[in-house]
């Protein structure tokens, strides 16, 4: 796992996210998200908020998108909250960057299931593109970062790369999916098995094969 902290609340960092607020569109997101919780409860939109905040940081960065250390005390102002209760929402959920990221967050799953079928050989080519743990690439295309179980173990190894998720991976197959975002295209996200649509048995199934063509109901032969 890459080592979370904050980005150093620095003069420059005040300099570029002091005065940092939501854009209109963004505003009026805001106070629909912060809507749907009962008067007294509108705390419970922090992690929404977050969300928000983070994709607007990334578009405004053309990157992933982050959390300076203003913009969450924007969001604590917001909801009235004290700025310590939004950084533990912030530190706790990795789906918060805590620190500047890339343009494409590469997340590989590193957990047993995702070990075991070749997660080591995905961060092998990583680095050998220069991916730096938890930074930025001299390019500003890549930052990587070594997950736990992101729930996709029946098609491991995976990796996350920003909003979509990479199946069935080999190094070669990764290396088409990160050519492809470097030239601007969008690879087709899921299973990168050919053949495969989801997560359903190479081959077709070996049981309940009714089902394939059918709701079939199988209690009277049973």
């Amino acid at each position: 796992m890459a080592d979370r902290h904050l980005e150093p609340d620095s003069p420059d960092l005040r300099a570029r996210w002091g005065a940092w607020t939501f854009t209109e569109a963004n505003q009026a997101k805001a106070r629909e998200i912060i809507a749907r919780y009962p008067e007294g409860r509108q705390r419970s939109a922090v992690m929404g908020l977050l969300d928000l905040a983070q994709r607007q940081v990334g578009a405004e960065t053309q990157t992933q998108g982050w959390l300076p250390i203003p913009v969450m005390e924007y969001v604590a102002h917001l909801l009235a909250m004290p700025i310590i209760r939004v950084v533990e929402v912030a530190t706790f959920y990795t789906m918060y960057n805590l620190v500047p990221v890339g343009r494409f967050h590469v997340q590989v799953c590193g957990t047993t299931p995702c070990m075991l079928r070749g997660s080591d050989d995905l961060i092998a080519a990583c680095a050998r593109r220069g991916m730096p743990a938890g930074g930025v690439s001299d390019d500003g295309l890549w930052t990587f970062t070594e997950v736990e179980c992101m729930g996709n173990c029946a098609s491991a190894p995976m990796v996350q790369i920003n909003d979509d998720n990479y199946e069935d991976l080999t190094a070669e197959r990764l290396g088409a999916v990160l050519d492809a975002l470097a030239r601007g295209e969008t690879p087709k996200a899921g299973t990168q098995e050919p053949g495969r649509h989801t997560v359903e048995p190479l081959g077709g199934p070996t049981t309940l094969v009714a089902m394939v063509s059918e709701n079939h109901d199988y209690r009277g032969e049973w």
